[in-house]
């Protein structure tokens, strides 16, 4: 599995915005600097976010994106499906809809599994949980593990 620069960007970007001071609008410029974020980039990721319902826009001098629930209702799967879509696919189809023959029949309830464990983390970690600094401890489990990052 692999994270798309879009859904890191766009957690990042709401990371931001769940931080903002009296939950007012930032700028999409400042979220850019302040992230190392391309401009036009982050535009369209915010685009799809407000399409997605998690952020408002607001025009004018004094307006900027925000939330658009409270950051303890946004999880890190909400904010990756609005700009990537479904979390995990394979050859852009969701596993449940797959099937095999053979040898191969294995591999579905394989995919299903993997689905399931990526949604567990993702829908289980909240913007709140992130911008506290208090990832819930079975996230805390699996990062502590020595094997997490080293390759067999």
């Amino acid at each position: 599995m692999r994270i798309s620069a879009r859904a890191d960007y766009a957690v990042r970007a709401a990371l931001l915005l769940a931080g903002a001071p009296d939950g007012g609008p930032l700028k999409a410029e400042s979220i850019a600097e302040a992230q190392e974020i391309p401009h036009k980039f982050l535009e369209g990721i915010l685009n799809d976010m407000r399409r997605g319902g998690l952020v408002l826009s607001q025009r004018g001098a004094s307006g900027g994106y925000r939330l658009a629930r409270p950051a303890g209702d946004i999880s890190v799967a909400d904010v990756v499906r609005a700009v990537d879509g479904p979390l995990v696919s394979v050859r852009g189809v969701r596993p449940p809809e797959l099937s095999y023959n053979g040898p191969a029949q294995a591999l579905l309830p394989l995919w299903v599994a993997l689905r399931a464990n990526v949604r567990q983390i993702l829908e289980g970690v909240s913007l709140a949980d992130i911008a506290s600094g208090e990832l819930p401890g079975f996230v805390h489990s699996l990062a502590q593990d020595p094997t997490s990052w080293t390759n067999p």
